[in-house]
This record gives C-alpha cells, structure tokens and sequence, in this order.
C-alpha cells in the first residue's frame, strides 16, 4: 500500500501547535523574530520596538507573554501569540533566491543613524557591500524630469562627495540615477534605497545600473520583502530611509510638490542637514530648491559648501578635508581668465541660441563657436539641443 503525504492543511495545522506550543522547538533565528514582529497589523513600528523592549524578542512570543495589559487590539495579539512561521520562513527563502541579506535591528549592522529617526524599518532586505552601513553617507536626490544642467551638476556633485561620503538616493529617473552614476564614475561607493522588492527593478530600464551599483561594492536597500511592488504609498516610505540613512540631504532640483521635498522635510524632522542648488528663476523645476533655501537650507555651490558641515567626520581611511582642490596656480590663473570671459556673460542658466550669443557679445560667428568650444571643454557651458547653457 502506498503511504500519502499529509495534506498541507494538516502540515499547516501541525506548524501552527508547534508555534502555540512550543516555538522553541523550531529552527528559528532572530530575523524570523523580527519578522514576526514586522507582521503585527496596524502598529507603528516605534511602538513595536518598544514591545521587544518590554518583553524581549523571543519573550515575546511565547504562551506566558501577558498582551492583555499591553493595549494590543485581538488581531494584533493573535498575530503574536500565533505567528505564520511558514510565510515568515518564505520571506527569508525567497531573499536568499535573489541573493540578498536580511539585517534586523539588533543586527551589529545595522545603521545607528537610522535607529535615531522615528519610524525605523525592523528588517531591511540588503544586496551588496552591507559594511557601507557603517559608514557616512550623503543623500543626494531630485526631479525625475531634471533639466540638462540639473542631471550635470547632480552626477558631478557626487562624484566629487563619493572621496568623503558613500552617495546615497533612491535608483528613480533623473537626479537619483544621474548621483549613483557619478559615484561610480569615481569608484566611489552608492547606495541605492527602492521601494520595491529586491526582485523587482523599478524603473525597469534600470536593471543594468542596479547591477553596476552591486558589481562595484554598492548596495541596494529595501524595507519590502520579495514580491512586493511599487505602489505609490511605498516611495515616501523610501524616502525618509534615503534622509534617515545619511548625515544630510542634498536636493538639486525638485518642483514645488515633488518626492525630493518630501525626503528634504524628513531630513529636517530628522535632525539632518538640508542643502539645495539654486538654478535660474525660470527653471520651473527648482521653484523646489529655492524654496528650500528660502526657508535656510544651506545653499550650494560646490563641494566645500557641504564638506564644511561635517569636518569632524571621517570615512575609514578617508579623510574630509574642507577642500580637496589643490591645483597649481597656472591652472588657477586660466581658469579665472575663463570666468572673466565676456563670452561666458552672453550664455545664460537657460538655453542660449547661438544668434542670440552673437547678439550679446557683437563678436563674429566664428569667434564665437571658438570661444563656446573652449568654455564647454573647460566645463564652463554644455551644448544643448536649440543653443548652450551656462553651468559654472
């Protein structure tokens, strides 16, 4: 006769007197803990942490815990005292497949920083370099529809903070890619935080700059398990883990109602640093920025006006110097001819036909093209569809 398998009802049933009974006699770590935890419905996670306080984390889950006195709703004690440890077990089977670590919060890994905010996640689902938790990060981000200067100046400004601080933002379009992109043009260390499950890439066109991040000692970080994707609810939840990661939060170009104030006025409930670039007054898109800045925070024209803040800070062997330039005076000396260029005056923060440069500087067209040639090889001007744009 041949034997059958238990159903899985049965198998399930077995599972869950164990759990009642005795979860001891499980195979269970501290992340199955915290996991458990995580999954207590509709409680804040500052008010879960305090239950693991209270109790302990195991404590916590065994039959002798006293919810009674505790103010828990039925739903939320019966998630405690009958966990699912088969879902539970699932979450951390299915991290593994994509090859990502769960840390939980009394992991030695995990950010003290990010212990400080309100609502720190209880787990965060990891893949990468996971000692860049240990160490200074800067946010940068802003518009997914960032203007030419806009992506420039945010791809430059963290490849010149990627010596002194790992380059944190959130893998979107526009700024956020063009920041991990500059950290990576220097070797320097990213961090990407998404709002989504490590199996899933969202945006999709950026599975190859997800996989650049890892293959150069990056990390990606999210607080969603596998399976989960974006809903518009996920990204401020992403955001204030971008702020609550980093010791300040740069916004180079963000529209009045945009996810980068959002990140910025977590940062500030934080106790974190707030800078943004300033660009022209007709630049809709950093009507943001200039808000910002009108409300103190600190405005941005290089890498010093960061660096400044934080001088008593190191990143291991990295030292944060106020400023890193140390170019011989002959290279200083062109460079202010550069600046003092009358040409450089014909060429606005907005999109300059080259008529209109023609017009401006009354040179004739030749000199002109030469002179654009120079300034935009010094880094000066960008050639831009319709003209050039000023961007130092």
């Amino acid at each position: 006769m041949e034997l059958q398998r238990p159903s899985f009802e049965l198998a399930t049933l077995k599972e869950k007197m164990v759990a009642n009974t005795g979860y001891l006699s499980l195979d269970l770590t501290a992340v199955h803990f915290w996991l458990a935890v995580k999954s207590i419905p509709r409680l804040a996670n500052h008010k879960k942490i305090a239950l693991v306080d209270k109790f302990g984390l195991k404590a916590l889950f065994s039959p002798t815990s006293d919810l009674v006195q505790s103010g828990l709703t039925k739903p939320q004690q019966f998630a405690i005292s009958s966990p699912d440890w088969s879902s539970i077990s699932k979450i951390i089977a299915d991290s593994s497949l994509c090859q990502s670590k769960v840390i939980a919060y009394d992991d030695p890994r995990y950010p003290e920083l990010l212990k400080e905010i309100y609502d720190p996640p209880l787990v965060l689902f990891t893949r990468g370099n996971v000692d860049l938790l240990s160490l200074p990060k800067i946010a940068i981000v802003g518009s997914r529809n960032a203007t030419f200067a806009g992506r420039e100046v945010a791809h430059k400004l963290a490849g010149e903070l990627t010596t002194q601080f790992v380059v944190t933002s959130g893998l979107a379009l526009g700024v956020d890619a063009q920041a991990h992109l500059g950290a990576l043009s220097q070797q320097g260390y990213t961090i990407a935080v998404v709002a989504t499950g490590l199996d899933i890439t969202y945006p999709a066109r950026h599975k190859k700059l997800q996989k650049d991040i890892i293959e150069n000692n990056g990390l990606i970080i999210s607080e969603f398990a596998p399976g989960i994707a974006p809903k518009a609810g996920h990204f401020p939840k992403r955001n204030r883990l971008i702020s609550g990661l980093s010791v300040g939060v740069v916004v180079v170009e963000a529209s009045l109602k945009s996810g980068s104030l959002i990140t910025a006025r977590c940062a500030l409930e934080q106790g974190r640093e707030v800078f943004a670039v300033p660009s022209s007054i007709y630049n809709i898109q950093a009507k943001g920025c200039h808000w910002l800045i009108k409300q103190g925070a600190k405005l941005v024209e290089d890498i010093a006006d960061i660096v400044e803040e934080f001088e008593d800070l190191s990143i291991g062997s990295l030292n944060l110097s106020r400023n890193k330039e140390k170019e011989n005076s002959s290279e200083k000396s062109a460079q202010q001819d550069l600046c003092n260029d009358p040409m450089l005056a014909s060429v606005g923060y907005e999109i300059t036909p080259v008529d209109i440069v023609v017009s401006r500087s009354k040179l004739p067209i030749d000199v002109v093209l030469t002179r654009l040639t120079v300034l935009e090889l010094k880094g000066f001007v960008s050639a831009v569809p319709g003209g050039y744009l000023k961007i130092k």
